[in-house]
């Protein structure tokens, strides 16, 4: 914390510093649009909210302004804590002319618009938003004016829920950090680089909870995101307990194979997703499905991380089980190209590589396609 805090004493200093702080474009390593100071800008904010004064506003503001661009500019990077963050701060200075930054982040992308709560932009009041809204002459009165009220006319929401909704928000984003749940603080340290520090702070969380399943599931998910592949491999194991019906059994176990592939132990991982086979027999209709199509990926995945005549019989099963499941995605059949080149099966490397560029193709002659009918006017 005490860095983040020296961060915060430098942007105090000199707004010309906050510049360092700006949304600034770059690609993750999947070659998304993300935020190159996404980090940066995420400390200043972790040290606002447990120290943001009046003459802050203006800071707070512009950090808002960075997620909105940041959150537009790269959608994919959805909606997250720091945004949030970055909105109850502003909310809490209930600056009424602040509405129209928070439609930005609002209208940013899908899962702003879903996640985003439409209380942000009431916090100056209800009846103080709403009057300020309709007297103005700002380009997007009208959508806004659409957003907080229903077809009555009427607030959607009330100044007793506004209450409630602070309420909740100071619960979320507490002034001590003493008050986080160690989750969050492992988030954080993911974000910022610090594995050690997320580690210790999940073992923090796991020295309260029973494992169970739920908790089984958060430790799988937090493990392979800190590369502890053979750890989340074993707390899946223990999950198994929990799968009730085919279609979790057939799930669970197909989540295992990955992780113990991840893991580097690649018999295990067979021996897994022969276990999610037999389990997705009892599964009405699974070549249909979703579960399905990423039973036969994982397949094509573990043929292409494997070497011998592993590699060589897995992909076998993932060609034969392939077949029998219809429409799978380009991420599967880039996969399965993958492997049959690895294994030097040239044939069938050409085939589902045709087969990826046939689904290349088809998905942007859609996007085209719906493009052009979204841009054509209107009669």
């Amino acid at each position: 914390m005490e860095a983040v805090r020296r961060e915060l004493v430098r942007m105090r200093e000199s707004p010309a510093l906050w510049r360092e702080l700006r949304y600034e474009r770059a690609r993750d390593g999947d070659g998304y649009v993300c935020d190159r100071n996404v980090a940066r800008r995420a400390k200043v904010l972790w040290a606002l909210q447990y120290d943001h004064r009046p003459e802050d506003v203006a800071l707070v503001r512009w950090l808002a302004e960075q997620e909105a661009c940041c959150r537009r500019e790269a959608p994919f990077q959805g909606l997250s804590e720091e945004t949030r963050l970055a909105g109850f701060l502003l909310a809490d200075y209930r600056q009424v002319a602040d509405v129209w930054l928070h439609w930005e982040i609002k209208r940013a992308n899908f899962d702003t618009w879903a996640g985003y709560d439409l209380e942000h932009l009431f916090a100056a009041g209800v009846g103080e938003t709403v009057a300020f809204v309709r007297e103005s002459g700002h380009a997007d009165r009208d959508a806004v004016l659409g957003l907080l009220l229903d077809e009555q006319g009427r607030a959607r929401v009330s100044a007793e829920e506004l209450a409630q909704w602070r309420q909740s928000q100071r619960s979320s984003f507490p002034v001590d950090p003493a008050g986080e749940d160690p989750l969050t603080w492992v988030e954080r340290a993911k974000l910022v680089g610090d594995r050690g520090l997320a580690r210790r702070e999940l073992d923090r969380w796991m020295g309260g909870q029973a494992r169970d399943d739920a908790t089984l599931s958060v430790l799988c998910h937090q493990l392979a995101a800190l590369g502890a592949y053979a750890e989340a491999a074993q707390a899946q194991r223990e999950r198994l307990v929990y799968a009730d019906s085919p279609w979790d059994s057939a799930s669970a176990y197909r989540s295992l194979a990955g992780l113990e592939r991840q893991a580097g132990d690649h018999r295990a991982a067979r021996d897994a997703l022969r276990l999610c086979r037999r389990a997705l027999d009892g599964v009405p209709g699974w070549s249909m499905v979703g579960l399905g199509r990423m039973y036969v990926e994982e397949l094509f995945l573990l043929a292409g991380a494997a070497e011998g005549a592993l590699a060589e019989a897995v992909f076998a099963e993932a060609d034969h089980q392939a077949r029998e499941v219809p429409g799978l995605p380009m991420v599967v059949l880039r996969a399965a190209a993958e492997a049959a080149g690895k294994i030097g099966d040239e044939t069938n490397a050409e085939r589902y590589q045709q087969l990826c560029d046939a689904e290349r193709a088809r998905i942007d002659t859609a996007v085209a396609q719906a493009r052009g009918h979204r841009d054509t006017p209107r009669s």
